[in-house]
This record gives C-alpha cells, structure tokens and sequence, in this order.
C-alpha cells in the first residue's frame, strides 16, 4: 500500500466520521457553544475528533432515561419520575398571588404537581442531620430508600451501616444507591461492607475508573433517603465523617439537610424508584414504596424538582430563571460553586438592576483549587452589575440555599456550575411558605454575620498574576 494510497484512505475516512458526527451534533445538540466546539474538533483532528466524540459527545444517558420510560409505560406501570405522578396539586386560589406565576412555571417544566400540607425541618450540619436520619432508620417498619454521591467509609459511616443492616435484621426492604464515582472517595468502596451485612445497594454508572474525580460527568449527585413513604431526607450532605463536626475532623464541611413530611415525600420516592431502576433493573412495588397519601403535616407547598441530564434537563435551570424573574425585593444564595453561564449571570444583573437586593454567599476557600480560580474571576461580572457578594471563613460551607422575597425557597442538592445545571442528575425541593423562607433566611443570616463583604475594589486590587491565572480557568468553565 503506498503512502499516498494511506493517505487518502484516511482522508476518506476522517471526511466520513467527521460528516457523520457533524449531522449528529446539528441534530441533537442544543447548545450553540458546545456545539460549535465539536464541530471544530471533529473537523480540525482527524478521525480523533470523531470517535472523542463517540465516547465523551453523545447523551447516552438521555437515550436510556427515555427508552427506560418507554419500557415502564409498555409493561403498563406508572412512571416514576418528574411526569404522570399519581397526586393531585393544590388548587391555584391556595398559592398566593404573587407566587401563582412561579407556581404555574413549576408544574410545566417538572410535570409534577405543588402538593399542600408539607412539613419541613432544617437541620444543620451532620451534628443535626446524621442522628435524624438515623433514628429515621431505626424506627423504619417496610421500607429505607437512600441515594447519596459520596459514602465514605469512616465513623459516620459505621453507624449508617450498623442501622441499615439493623433495618433488614428487621425484615425491612432496604436500598442504597451510591454514584459510581462518589463510592470511590474512600479506599476500598463501602459498596462490599453494605453487601456483606445483607444490604441491597447499586452503583449508579459504576466507573471503570478504580479512583474518584471531581470532574467526570453524568453523575448522579442527588443526595435522598425515605423512610417508609412517609418522612424524607434532602439537600446537600453526603454521608461522611468531615460533615460531623463534633468529630473536629481533618476538613470539617457545614452543610444543610431537610427533613420532609406530606405529601412531597410521594414525589421523593418515586425520583429515587427512577433511579433505581434504571441502575439495578429492580423495579419497586408502588403497594409498598408508594403507600396511601398521608394525613397533612404542615402548611408548606412543595414541589420536587428532579434535574438531569434526560427528560428532566434544565427543569432547574428554568426553575432559577423563572425565580429570578418573579423576585421584586430581595434574592438569597448560598452556594458552595458559583460557576453559572451567561443567562443566569445576566438574569442576576438584571434583577438587581431592577432595584432587587441581590445578595450571594460563597466559601472564602473552597475544596476545589480551580473552581475557586474560575469563580474569582466571574465574581466580577456580578459585582458590576449591582449584585452583592460576601465570602463565609471556613470551616468550607457546602450548603445550597435559595430565597427569594422572603416567600419562596429552594434547596437540595444543586449547585450554581454548569456540572449542576446541564452535566449531573439533581434533585431539589420548591417550597411557597413565608414561615420556611423566614427559617432558611435566618440559616443565611447566621452566615452572613460571620462573612466578609468582596467588591470591585478588592476584586480590582488582586495582584495581576493571580487574575490572569483565575481568567485563564475561567474559560474552562463549561467543564469545570
């Protein structure tokens, strides 16, 4: 075969991945900048560009969600995601009127309904949150449904362990689902120690990497456990020892958890019976999983919003829009990464623009050294446009917090980045109730008494060298 035979046969052969590969980017993708990069790749390395994007381009995880679905809907079981949930909203005339717009905006881009007669209880840090969860698995009679990114093996861990394995001693049906890269921040994964005590447990997209990363995509971030249907645990904490304060632990992590009572705990269940579906192919008897709606527990409307990278993509996104649009006063965020794209930054100058306080709250230091870099440099572009930005001392705050006029409230597992809004599997919880918004407020007070202003000023004063190192991780944004 001659050399210049060689070349031409793979000159064929680059022209065709490249076209075949370009048709597929036009056709499915829907992000202009992502879009124009393949294309650019594709093209400008040859057959490389291709079959990277064979491996890293294509949503197969959109395609199984959707062919999963399909499968539920032929063999005539309920869905058990976002859409088609068996409940009934609340009638529009109980929203109250200025949240009606939000509350309609919600059930259109989730599917679900705004369910009434919700109780929901802050609890903060591990020190708070650990021995509720715990004691909710203690006194668990049917089931113990629990999702979590990371598991680590430590103190915390040992009791969670100790009280699932307890559960099932009980004749308790019991599931974990951990991410399959989240299973991997400890040395060896707590998956075999769950199975030997006689745990079910699944990884979700088991890595064939045997260490974790920060930075693998399509995770499954969403951190859920229910108990018996009945009382439901959310929001941003993982189960490992640096979230138990009292441990004094190495590198302590504040965070916030939520426990649910009402009718939103149905909704909590069935993003988890989703999900465990589709990593184990088990799919769990609503007789059991799903009982009867339970009597009113309190007076909050909510909503799950289940968030990923499938049928529900950038459900949270529009949610966070629709937010900020709605906000006449004032709007609260805390948030460990503060990485959001254009249309969100934008939405935030405008709102302050408007006369809205815009106030955000980040980690003076956070646990991830680009991140942090990237964040630096965006900090800018909200200050300019009017939005104010104070930084909490350590220990490394974890927590995502989301107010807005002192009515509404968002909180779970979801952080302000692009890997949140577009790349992982999230889930939050929308709640209409001044009272709540009024005790997430008083958690965000708290940390703002203890939190520095940063302004243009000091955003102007940074040595040149760090600005041009933060700009340049900037432009990684979009996969950081």
């Amino acid at each position: 075969m001659s050399p210049e035979f060689l070349q031409l046969l793979i000159a064929i052969v680059h022209v065709v991945l490249a076209a075949g590969a370009t048709t597929h980017i036009v056709l499915t993708k829907d992000d202009v900048r992502a879009a124009t990069g393949w294309v650019g790749l594709v093209w400008l390395t040859p057959v490389l560009g291709s079959a990277l994007y064979v491996f890293l381009g294509v949503n197969r995880i959109r395609r199984r969600a959707g062919q999963l679905r399909r499968d539920r809907a032929m063999a005539g079981l309920s869905p058990t995601g976002s859409h088609a949930l068996p409940q009934r909203g609340v009638e529009p005339a109980l929203v109250p009127e200025g949240l009606r717009a939000m509350a309609a905006l919600g059930g259109r881009v989730t599917g679900a309904p705004l369910t009434g007669g919700n109780d929901v209880e802050p609890l903060v840090d591990g020190d708070a949150a650990y021995p509720a969860m715990l004691a909710a698995i203690a006194g668990a009679r049917r089931t113990v449904a629990l999702a979590t990114y990371i598991f680590d093996r430590g103190t915390v861990a040992d009791r969670f362990v100790a009280a699932l394995a307890a559960a099932v001693q009980r004749g308790v049906e019991v599931r974990v689902l951990i991410d399959g890269v989240g299973a991997r921040y400890s040395r060896p994964p707590i998956v075999r120690a769950l199975r030997q005590h006689g745990i079910t447990v699944h990884e979700f997209l088991r890595s064939a990497f045997p260490f974790s990363h920060p930075y693998f995509n399509l995770r499954n971030h969403r951190k859920l456990m229910v108990v018996d249907g009945a009382v439901g645990f959310c929001g941003g904490l993982n189960i490992r020892d640096g979230c138990l304060l009292s441990l004094d632990p190495a590198s302590p992590t504040q965070d916030v958890h939520f426990r649910f009572r009402g009718p939103v705990v149905r909704q909590m269940t069935s993003a988890f019976a989703f999900d465990w579906q589709f990593s184990s192919g088990e799919a769990l008897a609503e007789d059991l999983w799903q009982p009867p709606p339970q009597p009113d527990a309190g007076s909050v409307l909510a909503r799950g919003i289940p968030d990923g990278p499938d049928e529900d993509f950038e459900a949270l996104l529009f949610t966070l829009l629709g937010a900020i649009a709605q906000a006449r006063s004032r709007i609260r965020i805390v948030t460990p990464y503060f990485l959001p794209d254009k249309q969100l930054v934008d939405a935030l100058k405008v709102a302050a623009l408007r006369g809205v306080d815009v106030e955000i709250l980040l980690p003076s230091r956070g646990n991830l050294r680009t991140v942090q870099w990237a964040q630096t440099a965006q900090l800018g572009h909200v200050l300019r446009g009017g939005c104010k930005v104070c930084l909490t001392p350590p220990p490394f705050d974890h927590s995502k917090l989301f107010t807005v006029d002192g009515q509404w409230a968002l909180v779970g597992s979801a952080n302000w980045d692009p890997r949140s809004l577009r790349l992982n599997f999230e889930y939050c919880v929308e709640c209409y109730d001044s009272a709540f918004a009024a005790r997430v407020d008083a958690l965000i007070d708290a940390k703002r008494q203890r939190a520095r202003p940063w302004t243009l000023g000091d955003q102007r004063r940074r040595a040149l060298p760090l600005k041009l190192r933060d700009g340049l991780v900037w432009l990684a944004q979009p996969y950081l």
